[in-house]
């Protein structure tokens, strides 16, 4: 089981996720769906399939560049973050990132804490590079992968419709250390 470093023992639990934990994270995502504008499924769109999320979970452990960290406070998962890994060898040293915290567990470095682990998953499982995408107007989200290190590469121009409005979304990448 991970922890951050400097983490105390009553506070948030971060480790990678294993299939049975399908069910736990297919309800998290589902509130993540409920609760904000800011991820790119809306409610209804996702697989919500446990046997089928319990696969994913099974093939990103064997995959070796992939993995799910999820964050869990009082026996309750309230965050998590996912690094995919490329399939082919050109890729394959390439992870993309998803975040999702609770509204309730925001604010409290717990974004912080689970980009960090994913950071050094992401170095010591030998990859060279994470990148991810935001919409442009999520300003909090972009505060903290800037302070993590992701610089922005990229804008696509009205690429989502959300909430009625279409929204630009930003291309952020990090370069991570050699182990």
């Amino acid at each position: 089981m991970l922890r951050g470093a400097g983490q105390e023992a009553s506070g948030p639990l971060l480790r990678t996720a294993e299939p049975d934990d399908a069910a736990a994270l297919t309800g998290l995502k589902q509130r993540l769906d409920r609760e904000t504008s800011f991820m790119l499924l809306e409610l209804g769109e996702r697989d919500m399939s446990v046997r089928a999320l319990a696969g994913q979970l099974e093939e990103a452990a064997r995959s070796g560049n992939s993995a799910v960290i999820v964050a869990e406070m009082a026996g309750e998962l309230v965050g998590y973050v996912e690094v995919t890994g490329g399939e082919f060898r050109r890729d394959h040293t390439t992870g993309y990132v998803v975040i999702g915290v609770l509204a309730a567990a925001s604010g409290k470095g717990l974004g912080t804490g689970l980009l960090e682990e994913a950071k050094r998953w992401a170095v010591a499982h030998g990859l060279h590079r994470l990148e991810l995408t935001v919409m442009a107007h999520n300003y909090r989200a972009i505060g903290l992968y800037k302070r993590m290190g992701f610089v922005v590469e990229g804008r696509r121009s009205e690429c989502l419709f959300v909430d009625g409005q279409f929204v630009d979304e930003l291309y952020m990448a990090m370069l991570l250390p050699r182990p």
